[in-house]
This record gives structure tokens, C-alpha cells and sequence, in this order.
């Protein structure tokens, strides 16, 4: 979702606010500091993730613990590129962000500490990396977004391999310089491999009609421009939410049989080794997958899934135990070799 650039935000408040009247609605998991001990402390975050979900997490952290949360926001690619160029020196205590792949960039770069166990023990092994370097926070769900008046549902490709077959060519769309469809093909590369990837990406050079930002794809599918779209599902569920401007004309179709096209990619977390304020930056990881940071997701706007701590998701999404995702570890996504591929079948 696109993003303006802002300054540094202070999002919360001080110390004197910690809680002394203030009861705790999540509790501690065993080996986090407690809200009193954090009392005073300071956290700057690297957001990615939607600024309004973050700016809730941090300001119900802040009731909870007492601990001032400055938000700097930007996109995946702008704030993990910039914490590799800062490297120890880095400002950031926590980085959070869309998709995964961001995430690995950093972790690559050895710049994160280890989560918390206890922290990783709120999130199934599913929606978090098998390294334990940053954990998921949130995630979406690829779909696509199509006109019922241009194709109907059974005319659909079975896969989203298929899109690259010369009977898709000038019909479907895609946002590839955005890091959401960027992680999406990082997915096709983890499970088809390289030379099914680059064959993928040369038939949709040939295929595809490029629009910049996923709502754009969905706009122009919605005003018939063009049949289909490959999208994440809470760009429809946002605009549904609100005056269907750019959705009343469409469905979703959810790909499901473990397909590229079904793939959930992971919105990540993760602290920073070189973080002066570690027991703040713990607590706070441990607070937006804990039970009270979970029901901020659900109750919020982004329509994104929740994952962890047993918290279902906004009513309106299916189940994501119903989308029949493929198996993706996410911390084998790799966004420079993605980027270098795309670039070389010049869709970059």
C-alpha cells in the first residue's frame, strides 16, 4: 500500500503515564520484562507495516508498559536497505514490515537478535521463520481480483504459472515494483526454482499490463480495463469496508491447492542487535503478537490476518486455515536475487 514519506513520529508518551493506574491487558510471557521495569524506556521502530496499525500497536504498548515508541515510516526495500547501510550505528531498535523478504535482507546481513523465546512461542512455526532471527506479526493472503463481466470465475487459470501461457497475454495486470508482487514471485522462486521462475517471468513480460500499486490493479480491473489481477486480498477488503469505489465491480478468487498463486507471505518483526534499549524492543515484539497487539490487528482497518496467540481474524476474511497456502519457510524468500531476475526479463 503506498505510503507518503514522514519524519520521525513520536507516537506516545512518558514515563509519569506508566502504570500506576493502568491494569495490564496482555499478560507477561515468562522471561519479557515487566511492564514497571520498562517504565522510562524509549524505542524507535522502523515501520512498513500500515501506519495506522502500527501507530495503535505502539500507543497500546505505551498505555501498557509506559514506554515511548517513535515510529520512522517507509516502505519494505527504503527501511531494510537503510538498516544494512547504518549497520551497528543504526538508530532502529525494532524493524517491522509487509512482507518478508525485507526481513531476510537484514537478518543475511547478521543485524538482528535472536527473538525471545517466549515471544516465538506466541506464533506457529508456520507464520515465522525457522531461523527464530524475527518472528510474523501479520500476514496476507495473495488472490485474484477479477471482473465477472470480462470472465467468469470457471474461466479463471487454475494456477498463477498459468498467466504466463500466450492465452493470458493482455489480460491481467500486476504491480511488479511494488515489494508485495516482488514477494509473491520470491515465492514461485522458493518453490519452482530458478529456471521455472525465469520462464515465468518472460511469459508475463509478454503477458502482463503493468499498473503502479496494487489498488491501481484493482481500479482498472473494477472499471473493466482489463479481467484480472494479482493482488493481496486487503486492498478488495479495505475498499468493500468503505465506499467500493474501486471493488464493487469485482470478486476474489482465492487460488487455494498449495499453488504460487495461494501464497500467504509473512509480515515480519524483528529487533536489532545493535539496539541500546533490547528489553523495551523485546517487550514490544512480544506485545504485537501477544493477545492484546492481536485483537488491535483484528479490530483494526488493514483487513491483514492475524497469526499468533490463538486470535482469529477479522470476521469478515476467510479462515486462513481455509486457504490451502503452499509451505514457504520465510526466511528462504530473497528479495536481490528476485530483483535481479526481474530486472533481467525487464519488468523492472
Amino acid at each position: 500500500m503506498k505510503r507518503r514519506a514522514l519524519p520521525l513520529l513520536a507516537v506516545a508518551a512518558t514515563a509519569a503515564l506508566a502504570l500506576a493506574g493502568c491494569s495490564s491487558s496482555a499478560a507477561q510471557p515468562s522471561g519479557s520484562s515487566s511492564p514497571s521495569s520498562l517504565a522510562g524506556a524509549s524505542i524507535t521502530v522502523y515501520n512498513a507495516q500500515h501506519e495506522e496499525l502500527t501507530q495503535a500497536w505502539a500507543d497500546a504498548f505505551t498505555k501498557e508498559t509506559g514506554v515511548t515508541v517513535t515510529l520512522r515510516n517507509g516502505s519494505d526495500s527504503e527501511l531494510a536497505n537503510q538498516i544494512v547501510q547504518e549497520g551497528a550505528a543504526s538508530p532502529a531498535d525494532v524493524l517491522l514490515t509487509e512482507n518478508s523478504p525485507a526481513m531476510s535482507l537484514v537478518e543475511n546481513a547478521g543485524l538482528f537478535a535472536p527473538v525471545d523465546q517466549s515471544t516465538i512461542d506466541q506464533v506457529p512455526a508456520e507464520y515465522r521463520p525457522s531461523t527464530g532471527a524475527w518472528t510474523g506479526i501479520a500476514a496476507r493472503s495473495t488472490v485474484m481480483v477479477y471482473n465477472p463481466s470480462l470472465i467468469t470465475e470457471a474461466q479463471l487459470p487454475a494456477s498463477l504459472l498459468d498467466l504466463a501461457k500466450p492465452e493470458w497475454k493482455g489480460r491481467w495486470a500486476a504491480s511488479p515494483s511494488g515489494a508485495d508482487f516482488q514477494a509473491i514471485v520470491s515465492a514461485v522462486l522458493e518453490l519452482e526454482g530458478k529456471d521455472a521462475t525465469v520462464q515465468w517471468l518472460t511469459g508475463m513480460k509478454d503477458n502482463y499490463a503493468p499498473y503502479k500499486g496494487n489498488s491501481t490493479v484493482m481500479k482498472a480491473v473494477n472499471a473493466g480495463e482489463i479481467p484480472l489481477g494479482v493482488i493481496y486480498h486487503y486492498y478488495w477488503f479495505i475498499d468493500q469496508a468503505g465506499t467500493k469505489e474501486g471493488s464493487a465491480n469485482t470478486q476474489l478468487h482465492f487460488v487455494k491447492n498449495q499453488d504460487p498463486g495461494a501464497f500467504v507471505s509473512i509480515s515480519g518483526g524483528g529487533v536489532l542487535a545493535s539496539s541500546k534499549n533490547q528489553a523495551a524492543a523485546q517487550a514490544f515484539l512480544a506485545f504485537i503478537t501477544g493477545k492484546a497487539g492481536q485483537d488491535v490487528l483484528r479490530t483494526g482497518t488493514s483487513f491483514e490476518y492475524t497469526v499468533s496467540s490463538g486470535v482469529d481474524a477479522n470476521a469478515a476474511l476467510p479462515p486462513l486455515s481455509t486457504l490451502d497456502a503452499p509451505k514457504v519457510d520465510p526466511s528462504k524468500l530473497n528479495s536481490t536475487e528476485v530483483t535481479d531476475l526481474m530486472t533481467a526479463a525487464g519488468l523492472l
